[in-house]
């Protein structure tokens, strides 16, 4: 059995072991932050959400620290959920805090474990990770890197994080145990027939970030059907639904065909 590990930003899915049962501290450099959970206090709405925390706080399944030692010592496979805003001024992705948990942990490790990214990040930044990671880890760890995206809905999350629609998993070429723990670590969620995708690091941050430009995407364009409707005096909102009907304007329709 693997144990769990989750760093947090303040994001929804650190409350998953709710669904599937496993157990494990969180931890933040934000001490404010981490009382604030431990209290059950949660620091933004989300239906379902808060009654998930006072429920696992209350089994003993969650606990909240600032304590990178212990989070070491107690598990083997890590969860990285941390924000990675854009650069002020700039376009890029700020990292700071993705290498700032690397630099902090790695080198605390005690036995082979692997960091399961969860943040939006460019293409490239896994790979890179796993080379920083490499030069941190004590001579007898071995650390590997993988990248599980999160596609939640903001009014969803709950919901989402429990129920996903499908797993990506991105992984290293040379990885042994990545893909073993998560699908040990999903098994609730992958019995009830989810589908779960093997990939390389590169493609699971792709998909991520390709997700949210569709998404964009689709509404740029009702936004502009929008303005013809108008025009037209047509009933926007019940085009939608009648498009949304529609399975063969779906993603893989348009990319098979």
């Amino acid at each position: 059995m693997h144990r769990l590990w989750h760093w947090l930003s303040g994001c929804y899915p650190r409350r998953r072991d709710g669904g599937t049962g496993t157990r494990g501290p969180r931890v933040d450099i934000d001490s404010g932050k981490i009382a604030k959970l431990a209290s059950g206090d949660v620091p933004f709405y989300e239906p379902g959400l808060r009654k998930m925390l006072t429920d696992n706080l209350a089994a003993g399944r969650l606990q909240f620290t600032t304590d990178y030692d212990m989070a070491a010592e107690f598990a083997d496979v890590h969860f990285l959920g941390v924000g990675t805003p854009q650069k002020k001024g700039e376009y890029g992705a700020d990292l700071c805090h993705v290498h700032a948990v690397i630099d902090a942990l790695v080198p605390r490790l005690t036995r082979n474990s692997v960091l399961v990214g969860k943040s939006t990040v460019p293409v490239g930044t896994a790979a890179d990770l796993a080379k920083r990671a490499a030069a941190l880890a004590p001579s007898e760890v071995d650390v590997e890197i993988a990248w599980n995206p999160e596609f939640l809905r903001e009014g969803f999350a709950v919901q989402d994080t429990l129920h996903p629609d499908r797993i990506v998993l991105g992984v290293q070429e040379d990885s042994q145990r990545a893909e073993s723990a998560v699908r040990e670590l999903y098994a609730p969620i992958l019995e009830a027939g989810v589908p779960f995708l093997l990939t390389d690091l590169q493609t699971a941050e792709l998909v991520k970030v390709s997700a949210n430009a569709f998404l964009a995407t689709k509404i740029s364009f009702i936004n502009a059907i929008s303005e013809v409707c108008e025009a037209a005096g047509a009933d926007v909102s019940l085009l939608a639904d009648a498009l949304g009907y529609d399975h063969g304007s779906g993603v893989n329709s348009s990319t098979r065909d």
